[in-house]
C-alpha cells in the first residue's frame, strides 16, 4: 500500500509537498491517552525545514492541529485525524522538471506508474510527506512511554566518510543529541559534519549519511514470526523513508566476518531477568524482541535534487543539461532524525498491541 502503515495502530498519510496540506489519519490508538497539539509539535519542530542554514530555507512552521480522536484532552479510541498545512509553496521553483526527471529521484518511476505525478516537489516522494508519519509517532511514543517507559533515541552517525565517533546507548538523550546543528553528539565530529555539508551546500552539491538510533526499555516476546519478525518491520519502515538505502540492526554486515563463538549474546542473570552479556544480536532474536536494547542504523544516500549541471535526456529521450531549481536539503540526516525515532515508535506501538491481543486470547 502507498499510504497505510501497521495492523492494529494503523497509520494513513496523505498530502503531497505542494498541496495545501499534508498529514495522516492514525487508527487504532487506544482510548484514554491524555493527548494534544503539544504532545506532537517537538517531534514537528525537530523534523522542519528552515531550522539552520545547513538545510533547505523553505519557511514552515509545521504546525499541527488535531481535527478528531480527542475530547476534553483525551483519545476517544476513534481515528485521529491530524493535519499540517503548506504555507510556504513554490511550485513554479519546478518548470524546468516538467521536462526533465531529476536524475536519482522518483520524476521517472511516478510517471511511469501512474502516467502521470504530480508537477513540482516530488509530490509523495517528497520528505514532506514524512509530516504524517512523525505526528503518528508522536502519539505512539507517548504511549510506550507511559506504557513501558519505552525511550527511543536517534542521531546522526557519519556524514560521508566523516564518523560520528562512541555513543553510549545507555546514556544517549534527545538534548544531548540536539546540541550540534547537525544531530551529532561528538562535538569534533559535529564540526567537521557542520563544514562539510556547508561546503556541498555552497558548491550546490549534497551528500549522504547515517542515523543510528536505539530503543531502551523494549518489552521482551515483541514481533511476528515468521514473516512479520520485528527486525524486518524495522527494515520496512525505515527502507520506506525517502532516500534511504541502507539498514542494519545489531552488529549488522560487521558481524557476517566473525565467529559463532564471539558474535553469540551469552544469557546472564539482569536485575531478576534473563537477559545478555553481549548485545551482537541488537535487542532481537528468532524475530523476537529479548529484552535487550535495540539498536540499529540506517543509511540515506545523498539528495537527489542538486544545483550542479547534470547531463541526462529528457522525458522525449532527448539529451539535455539540467539545473535543478527549488529549495532543498544539502543532506537530509540532521532531520532525520526525528522521523527514524517515529518510525521505530509505530513499529513497536503496532507489535505492542499485536502482543497484548494474543496475550488476551490467551487468559
Amino acid at each position: 500500500m502507498s499510504s497505510v502503515f501497521g495492523t492494529l495502530f494503523k497509520v494513513s498519510t496523505f498530502g503531497e509537498s505542494h498541496c495545501p496540506a499534508v498529514g495522516a489519519i492514525v487508527d487504532g490508538c487506544p482510548s484514554g491517552l491524555a493527548l494534544s497539539e503539544a504532545d506532537i509539535q517537538p517531534q514537528l519542530d525537530r523534523r522542519r525545514p528552515g531550522q539552520s542554514g545547513l538545510s533547505t530555507p523553505r519557511n514552515e512552521q509545521d504546525l499541527v492541529t488535531i481535527l478528531s480522536g480527542v475530547e476534553n484532552g483525551v483519545t476517544l479510541g476513534t481515528p485521529i485525524a491530524l493535519m499540517v498545512h503548506n504555507r510556504d509553496q513554490r511550485p513554479g521553483d519546478y518548470q524546468e522538471m516538467l521536462a526533465f526527471p531529476r536524475p536519482s529521484h522518483a520524476d521517472y518511476t511516478y510517471q511511469v506508474k501512474y502516467g502521470r505525478r504530480a508537477s513540482s516537489g516530488g509530490g509523495r516522494a517528497s520528505a514532506r510527506e514524512t509530516i504524517g508519519r512523525v505526528a503518528a509517532g508522536a502519539i505512539a511514543e507517548k504511549f510506550l512511554a507511559q506504557s513501558c517507559g519505552v525511550e527511543i533515541v536517534a542521531w546522526v552517525d557519519s556524514v560521508g566518510l566523516i564518523p560520528g565517533g562512541e555513543v553510549d546507548l545507555d546514556s544517549i538523550s534527545r538534548s544531548q543529541v540536539d546540541a550540534s546543528l547537525v544531530r551529532c553528539p561528538d562535538p569534533v565530529a559535529a564540526k567537521a559534519m557542520e563544514e562539510l555539508i556547508a561546503l556541498v551546500r555552497d558548491n550546490s552539491d549534497s551528500v549522504g549519511g547515517v542515523v543510528r538510533c536505539v530503543c531502551r526499555n523494549i518489552p521482551a516476546g515483541l514481533g511476528e514470526p515468521v514473516f512479520d519478525k520485528l527486525e524486518a518491520l524495522l527494515a520496512h519502515a525505515m527502507l520506506s523513508l525517502p532516500a534511504t538505502k541502507g539498514f542494519e540492526i545489531g552488529s549488522g554486515f560487521a558481524g557476517s566476518s566473525m565467529l559463532g563463538s564471539v558474535h553469540n549474546d551469552p544469557f546472564i542473570q539482569k536485575g531478576g531477568r534473563l537477559g545478555t552479556l553481549t548485545n551482537n544480536s541488537g535487542g532481537v532474536q528468532g524475530g523476537i524482541s529479548n529484552g535487550e536494547q535495540i539498536h540499529f542504523r540506517v543509511a540515506f544516500k545523498p539528495p537527489a535534487t542538486i544545483g550542479v549541471s547534470q547531463r541526462t535526456a529528457g522525458f522525449d529521450g532527448q539529451e539535455g543539461i539540467l539545473e535543478a531549481k527549488g529549495r532543498h536539503d544539502p543532506c537530509v540526516v540532521p532531520r532525520a532524525v526525528p522521523i527514524v525515532e517515529s518510525m521505530a515508535a509505530l513499529v513497536i506501538m503496532d507489535l505492542l498491541l499485536r502482543q497484548e491481543y494474543r496475550q488476551r486470547g490467551r487468559g
